[in-house]
């Protein structure tokens, strides 16, 4: 059966501060931090690797060689020496073998991709028929078709999973594969896992993750790696508007799994009523629907949201009164909304993403004034900016949380021999 396994968050360094339990522990920490190393600097040779994570050239072999003979790393022509003398065949990571497969379902599509241990995405499908009133049956019998669809491709180019995440919009209780609540697709206390059992998938090892963290820990994990953030609010701006928050390199998920509901704080107390149950939620303000009710653009026709988000986007480089002042308002409301945040947290930066990534001109300068002007601590507002990672996000990190799984702890999923 398909069982819940908790991975993505977990970080190299971290683990190696971590004093080993056992001889064996140290083995599997080390093989850990070798394919890090050819992850991060790949193709890179045996003294390169040795440098980068302090052990000696003799130990870094002996890690490699069962790298190899397990077929997580391959040897390609002479590389990168590190130091003096003649350099040494470069190490990769393969591009076959365990592979981590992701999943979004969005209000209006589903999304899944399978990365390979080096990244790449080597499959991908969307289905853009929208979920909200479709039920969770309906849903997850669509999203098993593309899973099979992306497994049977990966398969294809050598690649098998090495578990499955899944992103949804909305509350996922901690530890668990259980949807408590998504207000955007109607769902109530919904098991992920039981769903997809019903559906056929095959036995995967399942994470389920509220999609905001999982674009979140894209950000963390593929970001900007000129100058890598470890300390970040990463705000999903789509039909609903979820926060991923990230301190010191790690995901804050909250006791009960729950933190980073931007969406649902209140920036007009006594506004409209939200789907959450709440009144002038900002969700009622800066939220799809809302901001496209506000500036007069219809969703019907061709093309539905995607379409009127582009036409409301020519109409503001257009300089029409009427969308410009909705992306105003919408901007106004997501930065008093994250202003508590910022002010609780004290993060160094706030990335915009999701749909209202592609309008940033003109929500970000509101949004950036109202935290100037409440930022506690007068010039400390935090850098804001548009996340590096696009609208794949969620998809990507729930992809990655799978690969990571493996570089953690490789010998699990080493092929057989």
């Amino acid at each position: 059966m398909i069982h819940p396994i908790r991975h993505g968050g977990t970080d190299v360094t971290y683990m190696a501060l971590v004093p080993p339990n056992s001889q064996q522990e140290m083995r599997q920490r080390n093989l850990s931090r070798v394919l890090y190393a050819v992850a991060d600097a790949g193709p890179v040779s045996r003294a390169s690797i040795a440098a980068r994570i302090g052990l000696t050239r003799a130990s870094v072999s002996t890690l490699v060689e069962e790298l190899l003979r397990a077929g997580f790393l391959v040897e390609l022509g002479p590389g990168r020496s590190g130091g003096v003398g003649r350099p040494g065949n470069a190490l990769a990571l393969t591009g076959l073998g365990p592979c981590g497969v992701g999943a979004e379902i969005g209000v209006d599509h589903l999304t899944v991709c399978a990365v390979d241990l080096g990244g790449r995405v080597r499959a991908r499908a969307v289905d853009e028929t929208p979920n909200g009133e479709a039920g969770p049956d309906s849903v997850l019998r669509r999203l098993s078709s593309l899973l099979d669809r992306v497994t049977t491709e990966a398969g294809a180019a050598g690649l098998r999973p090495a578990g499955l995440a899944v992103a949804v919009p909305g509350l996922v209780a901690r530890s668990s594969t259980k949807v408590v609540r998504a207000p955007n697709l109607g769902w109530v206390d919904q098991d992920i896992a039981a769903h997809l059992a019903t559906a056929g998938l095959p036995p995967l090892p399942l994470t389920v993750e509220n999609e905001a963290n999982f674009g979140a820990l894209a950000e963390l994990w593929l970001g900007d790696q000129g100058t890598p953030r470890r300390d970040f609010i990463h705000v999903s701006a789509e039909v609903g508007i979820g926060a991923g928050i990230v301190l010191d390199g790690e995901l804050l998920r909250g006791t009960r799994g729950f933190a980073g509901e931007l969406g649902h704080v209140p920036v007009q107390p006594y506004g409209p009523r939200c789907a959450c149950g709440g009144s002038g939620c900002l969700e009622q303000y800066a939220g799809e629907a809302a901001l496209l009710r506000a500036a007069g653009v219809s969703v019907r026709g061709t093309g539905g949201r995607s379409a009127a988000l582009e036409r409301l986007r020519t109409r503001a480089e257009n300089g029409d009164d009427g969308a410009l002042r909705a992306l105003k308002r919408a901007g106004r409301a997501l930065g008093i909304a994250l202003t508590g945040a910022v002010n609780l947290l004290d993060p160094r930066s706030v990335l915009l993403g999701g749909a209202l990534a592609g309008l940033a001109p003109w929500v970000l300068p509101a949004l950036e004034q109202e935290l100037r002007l409440r930022t506690a601590t007068q010039g400390a507002a935090p850098e804001v900016a548009v996340s590096a990672v696009g609208g794949d996000g969620p998809s990507l990190g729930a992809a990655h949380s799978v690969v990571r799984a493996v570089l953690n702890d490789p010998l699990p999923y080493a092929v057989a021999h």
